[in-house]
């Protein structure tokens, strides 16, 4: 009986979550923030091989943001991610040299490729990452002002319905 009550309790959590999510203290900042600490940091994930995950919580911590939001953020990159890596690489191509050749003594010609192109990552990656973060931020806090200032007129015509109905007995 126990497995037909899961999917319902699944549910039921998520829109808790959602719902301390929109209240959080901080405000609408405090989860934007968060969240454009999480898209920033997805995009240098994979050339550091997923080690960038744990620069999250010190920059949360640092920069006084929501970890759900960055986590939220983090996901989210990742959905866009395998468009962004081709600008990253164009980007990081930019910024770094044409000279720039990493060289290992006795290793495969294929090894200093890689670390090339792992580097134009790396680089392309912390400026993309950092535009949509900062691109990001504004529409997010937008939308979590718009669902609260929402939610809080529902609660004001409910309020007035109820006195309205009071008045009337």
């Amino acid at each position: 009986m126990k497995s037909l009550n899961k999917p319902r309790n699944i549910k039921r959590w998520l829109k808790l979550k959602y719902t301390e999510l929109m209240r959080a203290p901080g405000g609408p900042s405090f989860v934007a923030l968060g969240f454009a600490i999480g898209i920033a940091i997805e995009m240098i994930t994979l050339p550091t091989y997923g080690l960038a995950f744990f620069l999250i919580f010190p920059l949360v911590y640092w920069l006084r943001a929501s970890l759900t939001g960055a986590l939220i953020g983090f996901v989210a990159g990742k959905i866009i991610y395998l468009p962004i890596a081709f600008v990253n690489t164009i980007v990081g191509g930019w910024i770094l040299s044409d000279k720039l050749n990493p060289h290992i003594p006795y290793a495969p010609h294929w090894l200093d490729h890689a670390l090339l192109v792992n580097m134009k990552l790396i680089v392309g990656g912390t400026i993309d990452g950092l535009l949509l973060g900062f691109l990001f931020y504004f529409p997010v806090r937008f939308a979590i002002h718009y669902m609260a200032e929402k939610r809080r007129e529902k609660r004001r015509q409910k309020r007035s319905g109820i006195a309205a109905r009071a008045a009337l007995e």
